[in-house]
Formats: C-alpha cells, sequence, structure tokens
C-alpha cells in the first residue's frame, strides 16, 4: 500500500508540473518563482490527499482483521458469507444465533439450524461452538445438504478456559462435558455484536427468529430467560415437582456463602437453553467474570444442591442474574419434550409452540421422546455416516415366544446412549 502511495503522488507531481508549465506559458503573466510556489502547494495538497484515502483504507483493513482474529481459547476456524440474496439485506440487522455442537449431538444441531433458517427471511449468522475433532464432520455435513447457503462460523472451544473452574464428577454429565459452558462466553464467542440469542441443540425452531431476537430487555438487564413457574410447559403438564424449578432445588441452601446472598429459596429458577443476552450490558457488568468466579467457588466450597436438579451450568447463572433479568415469552421455550412430562401435550399446544425443547434425558435423536416425528421433519442425514438415528422397534417373530422373552432391536447404535441435556 505504501508503494502504491508514492506511485500516485509522484505520477500526480509529475503531471501537475507539465500541466502548470504549459499554462504559464501561454499566459505568461506569472513569474518563474510563483510558478514554482503554486506547483509545490497543489503538489502537497494532492499529496496528503492520496494519503488520507490510503490511511482510511488501511484502517478498514485492520478493523476486519481485528474482528475475524481468534481469542485465545476460541478460535474462529471458518465463516462461509453464502447466504441467499434475500437474507443479506443490508438494511436487515445482523441476528447472531449461537448453538454449541459436540460429536455425539451433532445431528441435533444440524436439526436445530435447519428448523431456524426455513423459518425466517431474517438475516442470520449462526455461530457454531464445537470442539477441535468436530469442526471437520460439522463442515462437511453442512456443505453436502440444503444448508450450504446458510452463513456461519465455526468456533472451536478450548477446554482450557474451564481449568480450576470445573470438578471432574462422574455422577455430573455436564461437569465433562466443555461446550455445557460456551453460554457463559457469548461476548467472546460474537465479540462484534450488540446483542445474541443462545440456544441447545436439543431444540426444534416453529417461529420466526426475529420475534425472539425482538423481545425487549429492561435496562440493565443483560440476558432473557423463560422462567420455570410460569412457563406454558410448566402450566400444561408439570405437576408435583416440589422443589426443581425453585433456586433450592440448585443451590446448597446449607452453605453460608449461598445463605449470605439473601436470595429466596423459593425464587422460581430459569431455564438457560435458550435466552436473549444484550451483550453491551453483559460486557458492561463483567457477567462472565462473575460466572467464573461461581464456578471457583463451587470447586471450592461445593456450592450447588446434588440431590434435585443435579446441573452445574444453570446454578451461576442462577446466581449471577438474581432478580436481574428479563423474561422471553413462554412460547419460545416449550419444554420437557425430553422426559415423560412432554408426553402430556396435545398435538394442538405442540404445533402452536414457537419452540420446542427436548430437554431431560431422552433426546429425539435417541431412545423414543416425545413428538420425535417433529423433529425429524427437520433432521438431515449424515452423509458421512457416523451419526444415525436411534430408535427402539418391538420385534414380533412369526414363531411362538417364550413366556416373559422379547426380543427388542437397537437400529443404528453408531451414534452412542442419550446424555444429559445442554444447559438443563
Amino acid at each position: 500500500m505504501t508503494i502504491r502511495m508514492y506511485l500516485l503522488t509522484l505520477g500526480a507531481w509529475f503531471c501537475f508540473v507539465g500541466l502548470t508549465n504549459i499554462y504559464i506559458r501561454q499566459k505568461r503573466k506569472m513569474s518563474f518563482r510563483k510558478v514554482n510556489i503554486i506547483i509545490l502547494v497543489l503538489a502537497v495538497a494532492l499529496f496528503l490527499l492520496v494519503l488520507h484515502h490510503n490511511f482510511l483504507g488501511l484502517n478498514s483493513l485492520l478493523r476486519n482483521q481485528v474482528s475475524d482474529s481468534g481469542i485465545v481459547g476460541l478460535q474462529p476456524i471458518d465463516f462461509i458469507p453464502n447466504a441467499p440474496q434475500q437474507a443479506v439485506d443490508g438494511r436487515q440487522e445482523e441476528i447472531p444465533v449461537v448453538i454449541a455442537a459436540s460429536e455425539d449431538r451433532l445431528g441435533g444441531a444440524i436439526a436445530a439450524i435447519n428448523s431456524i433458517q426455513h423459518n425466517t427471511r431474517s438475516n442470520v449468522i449462526f455461530y457454531i461452538v464445537t470442539l477441535n475433532g468436530t469442526a471437520d464432520h460439522l463442515r462437511s455435513w453442512l456443505s453436502s445438504s440444503t444448508l450450504k447457503s446458510i452463513r456461519y462460523k465455526i468456533v472451536n472451544f478450548d477446554s482450557k478456559l474451564l481449568e480450576g473452574k470445573v470438578k471432574q464428577d462422574p455422577d455430573q454429565g455436564e461437569s465433562i462435558k466443555p461446550l455445557t459452558f460456551a453460554r457463559f462466553y457469548l461476548p467472546i464467542l460474537v465479540p462484534s455484536a450488540k446483542k445474541a440469542i443462545y440456544m441447545d441443540d436439543d431444540v426444534i425452531v416453529q417461529g420466526d427468529i426475529l420475534a425472539l431476537y425482538n423481545t425487549p430487555l429492561k435496562p440493565g438487564h443483560a440476558a432473557a430467560f423463560s422462567e420455570d413457574c410460569d412457563s406454558a410447559s410448566t402450566k400444561v403438564v408439570i405437576r408435583g415437582a416440589g422443589n426443581q424449578y425453585n433456586y433450592i432445588g440448585y443451590l446448597d441452601y446449607k452453605k453460608e456463602r449461598i445463605r449470605k446472598l439473601s436470595m429466596k429459596a423459593s425464587t422460581c429458577s430459569f431455564n438457560p437453553g435458550v435466552f436473549v443476552a444484550n451483550l453491551t450490558e453483559w460486557k458492561r457488568q463483567n457477567i462472565t467474570n462473575q460466572l467464573e468466579k461461581w464456578m471457583k467457588l463451587n470447586v471450592e466450597e461445593g456450592l450447588y444442591s446434588r440431590t434435585l436438579a443435579g446441573s452445574i451450568t444453570t446454578p451461576p447463572l442462577l446466581i449471577v442474574f438474581y432478580q436481574q433479568h428479563s423474561t422471553i415469552d413462554p412460547m419460545w421455550n416449550v419444554r420437557h419434550l425430553g422426559s415423560s412430562a412432554g408426553k402430556r401435550y396435545s398435538p394442538q399446544f405442540v404445533r402452536a409452540a414457537k419452540l420446542l425443547h427436548w430437554n431431560g434425558h431422552f433426546k429425539p435423536w435417541g431412545r423414543t421422546a416425545s413428538y420425535t416425528d417433529i423433529w425429524e421433519k427437520w433432521y438431515i442425514p449424515d452423509p458421512t455416516g457416523k451419526f444415525s438415528l436411534i430408535r427402539r422397534h418391538m420385534e414380533i417373530s412369526n414363531i411362538k415366544l417364550k413366556p416373559h422373552f422379547m426380543s427388542v432391536t437397537m437400529l443404528s447404535l453408531k451414534c452412542g446412549e442419550d446424555v444429559q441435556d445442554v444447559g438443563g
């Protein structure tokens, strides 16, 4: 760029010198000294103009490099801006959607992305957070399916970020699944955005994601969640839940540090599997640092409840956002489809839901969960064959079965058994 600038300036200099000399010789009204002064002034002005133009170009280049550069622990891998023309209207605000995609749940992320993309005309960009070994598999899946036109960025999550913050506990599946904590680092995942949506991989979106993105957040609130006690799904199906949907279900109120926070144990909890974040406010309040603080304290003192909810991603969020969060429309997080409770939903209620959430032990790609036919509508088979659905089928033999014995076949066992859902 520097060489180009000097060549342009030098060329302009000779051009002005030649033109000015010709003009002066014709008019013959100025002294030789005045001619040189005029030439010098014009050349300096031209030099400053060219310098300013090139400085703006350099500044723009540096800005682009900073916005796409990786941060230690969270490295962008690639960015595919091949969205359809109607979705890349410059007048539309970009909607960042963050989804974690682990290898054993990759089909879930694909189905969620597919449902979002086909139910909106908005300018959506997906930030897909994964681990090193999954990136190539994910990329091949996206490039060979109907999703090849989406805009996305794959971000590698380095589990070293969690050192000293998570205790490895075989009884708690989340403790050995780093991607469950990706939601804590949203401003790093989406550094240039002012607002973003986070959602788990076990969801299907039936409404326009723009409506969820436009959820109003109160002043001073960094996020909006769906509260457990007031959710539409809870009112329809949950009975006898006890403390599972209150703070006491997630935090150990026997610990002095928890009691000192003066949080009512009966306070309704919220579900962090789907939420809208004001990233400007998130950064201003250092939410990520606050979450990490409580993660470390839990490792040292064991502050989370082990008897009821059993989640280790929800408690720090409950503490940090206690009475400091807005709410989303409950129809944008209709959950419990991954448990027996989901079977109590009516088909009409399920069709009316804007977002279906299979939180619980039974995933729609695994053992039979509620309304798996809706989920399969959006699922795209893996072209590599690494990920396949698990389905139970009762096989009735033509020969007489012995008493108390039945044959159960498990189809496509490549994907592994069900795991605890991301974010509860």
